[in-house]
């Protein structure tokens, strides 16, 4: 029996295809991945510009493992876990997901981009390099008009990379009482 779609989900996937870029292999998140994304969400300085700055807890970091795993399946798109290619190395976490924001204006059903990279992987144009090849497959997937991404304003790193990716025209707005900045782009 099919089951029916909504016109913002793509079909279900059981995994997430495996992007290979220059540099970086992007896949699903093993359960293997659990200790190292625990030990990067708990960095500060990787948190320093989300959720107000506080390191997550192993049960917070648990809990985004699993909601990684299970956006694909729900969404046809989601998050991957990034490797260093030639190491093999965790690197962080890049993807899309709609997380039913409370915002103005409302991005429900916009794929939200999203990236978290360990500290020792900051300044390397890793976060770059494997935003353009996750956008790159969610252009293919001819199923959005845009998408989107929500910044805070002192993240000049992650707003350089947005920019790079063609992420423009920043809208200030509220977002768990802090300022951020929603950025837009269209498909390409």
């Amino acid at each position: 029996m099919e089951r029916p779609m909504t016109s913002r989900a793509l079909p279900p996937v059981t995994s997430p295809p495996v992007l290979d870029t220059p540099r970086l292999i992007l896949e699903g998140h093993p359960l293997g991945d659990f200790d190292a994304l625990a030990a990067m969400w708990a960095e500060p300085t990787v948190v320093a510009h989300i959720f107000n700055g506080k390191p997550s807890a192993p049960r917070d970091s648990w809990m985004r493992l699993l909601a990684y795993r299970g956006l694909w399946p729900l969404l046809g798109y989601g998050y991957w876990a990034i490797r260093e290619k030639a190491s093999g190395r965790y690197v962080g976490d890049l993807g899309f997901a709609d997380f039913h924001r409370a915002v103005e204006p409302s991005i429900r059903g916009v794929p939200e981009a999203g990236w978290a990279l360990a500290s020792w992987a900051h300044g390397k144009g890793y976060a770059t390099e494997a935003l353009s090849h996750a956008l790159g497959w969610l252009d293919a997937q001819i199923r959005f008009e845009r998408s989107v991404c929500l910044i805070a304003p002192t993240n000049i790193a992650s707003i350089r990379v947005a920019e790079k990716a063609g992420y423009a025209d920043p809208v200030r707005i509220r977002f768990n009482d802090a300022d951020s900045l929603l950025f837009s782009r269209a498909r390409r």
